[in-house]
């Protein structure tokens, strides 16, 4: 464990653990007033989101112990479960608000959408690590395209837009640093965003939504008033804040206060303060997570840890910038903080993955496959040494020289 890895792994611990005992307190100040006033127990969320931050933090544990390069021969399985659960989801899961996002177990709850992220980006980062860079539109549909295609519709049904953008965000991310040509990514977000469109211009409620982004007040008791509560909130706040657990609008104004909303009520509460140290821990996460994917040696670490942190981060820009109005509400939660049990259990998983990274130096050899050789055969990547090929020496005295020794993935 280098010096370097040790000081990014404590960063991303200080902040992880930061904005979840932070979101622990916004969650019980958004919900205690009203279940108070519903003659309900006032900390009934608290103790659900804290059992869930504890799962969380015990996995985050778990995973930062254990060798990410074993997680390789985990991904296809893994994958193979979130395509079946986020199947099953909209079949035999109850309707919640008119969605078929959770699977129901007493008072637990888990969206199968949020596990179909982690293993998304499991799989891709193996597959790309492995393999050259797709370099056609083809190759980048076959089969990375069609997966993440096949997710972001069952998403869709559920109907999830949210959830959709940070999936592609993700995707996005990882192909970038794996080395796809720009103009071959803008072809496929151009491709993307025209399936988006048709899939917002199908749905009422989500015309409704984008009618009410460009213009709020036109509508501001019907389908703008969550913006407009949310608006209120945060100007009222100012630069200090109406003080811990004094917001008005959360009690009957504001709806989903505890969970897509939670930043308004942090303007309202803590004001400009309390909103730029939010958004500056996020800053820090982005800094310390594309920091150890930056220093990465391995292929498949370098990929895993740029998906992980655009996973989070991309969440987070997508919550407040709906929040503060500047794009539609999509129903993202605020990561970490927002009420929300799979969400905060498979990100701290993920965080527990980055510090595995950071600190473990071994890299497993990428093979690729050679497709200038007829035989379709892998070779090793990296490029050629000078002195490194075999050569005739005079008289027939030929060296021959040993193959690389293939390293198994993960051992």
């Amino acid at each position: 464990m280098t010096a370097r890895g040790r000081f990014d792994q404590r960063l991303l611990v200080l902040v992880t653990l930061g904005l979840v005992a932070f979101g622990l307190v916004m969650v019980y100040s958004a919900t205690s007033a009203s279940e108070t006033l519903g003659d309900g127990d006032s900390m009934s969320f608290l103790k659900r989101q804290s059992a869930y931050a504890l799962l969380g933090v015990i996995g985050m544990a778990v995973a930062s112990r254990f060798d990410y390069h074993r997680l390789r021969y985990l991904a296809p399985p893994l994958l193979l479960v979130a395509l079946g659960l986020c199947t099953a989801v909209l079949i035999v899961a109850p309707a919640v608000n008119g969605a078929h996002r959770w699977f129901l177990v007493g008072p637990a709850s888990f969206q199968p959408s949020e596990l179909a992220k982690l293993a998304l980006c499991l799989f891709a980062a193996a597959y790309l690590a492995r393999r050259r860079p797709p370099r056609t539109l083809g190759s980048l549909l076959r089969p990375l395209g069609i997966l993440t295609a096949i997710f972001c519709g069952l998403i869709l049904l559920e109907p999830d837009l949210g959830t959709t953008i940070a999936l592609c965000g993700m995707m996005l991310a990882i192909m970038l640093v794996a080395g796809v040509p720009v103009r071959l990514l803008a072809a496929g977000s151009v491709l993307a965003l025209g399936v988006g469109t048709i899939a917002i211009w199908s749905e009422p409620y989500r015309r409704a939504r984008l009618f009410s982004f460009l213009d709020p007040w036109n509508d501001a008791q019907g389908a703008g008033f969550q913006i407009v509560q949310a608006t209120i909130g945060i100007g009222s706040g100012g630069v200090t804040g109406r003080g811990l657990g004094e917001s008005v609008t959360k009690t009957g104004y504001l709806p989903e206060a505890h969970t897509d909303m939670i930043f308004a009520v942090i303007g309202e509460e803590l004001g400009l303060i309390g909103s730029t140290f939010v958004i500056g821990a996020f800053a820090l996460f982005a800094f310390a997570g594309f920091r150890i994917a930056l220093r990465s040696r391995d292929p498949f670490g370098k990929l895993l840890a740029a998906g992980l942190t655009a996973l989070v981060c991309g969440q987070a820009a997508i919550n407040l910038a709906a929040v503060l109005g500047i794009a539609p509400l999509t129903g993202v939660p605020l990561p970490f903080v927002s009420y929300g049990g799979s969400s905060l259990v498979v990100l701290l998983a993920g965080v527990g993955i980055l510090l595995n990274i950071a600190v473990n130096e071994r890299v497993v050899e990428a093979r690729v496959s050679d497709r200038g050789r007829r035989d379709r055969r892998s070779r090793a990547t990296g490029s050629r040494s000078r002195r490194g090929a075999a050569r005739a020496r005079g008289d027939g005295d030929v060296r021959r020289v040993a193959r690389p020794r293939r390293v198994a993935a993960g051992s």
